[in-house]
């Protein structure tokens, strides 16, 4: 819920148009631009607020929107610093989004990034 008190609620069917939509142009990368124009970092504290929402996706997904679309790769004490998080926490938030596939990881840097759609 906003500071204003003010939520949306998107049926199954808006957001498996959401997700379609963004699998059919540049996936992860498509999703990303989206945190980034509704401004999700900036409105996690409202959000975090919330009995009905859950505060570890929410940090999930800050993690991920920290990552550029283009593709760049970001060390974890990058994302952790940029968030305010402890490098423990974002590492564990990392390989989670490692094994889900929404992250990429260099094994010689250990750097991750976002797969570009291909």
């Amino acid at each position: 819920m906003s500071a204003s008190g003010i939520s949306i609620q998107l049926t199954r069917t808006q957001v498996d148009q959401i997700v379609r939509r963004a699998t059919d142009t540049e996936g992860v990368a498509s999703i990303l631009q989206g945190f980034a124009e509704r401004g999700l970092a900036s409105n996690y504290a409202a959000l975090a607020t919330s009995p009905r929402l859950s505060r570890s996706l929410l940090l999930g997904l800050l993690v991920l929107a920290c990552f550029p679309s283009d593709g760049d790769a970001l060390a974890v004490t990058d994302v952790a610093a940029s968030l305010g998080l402890s490098p423990s926490t974002t590492h564990r938030y990392m390989s989670t989004l490692l094994a889900a596939g929404l992250l990429e990881q260099d094994p010689r840097t250990r750097h991750y990034h976002v797969p570009l759609a291909s």
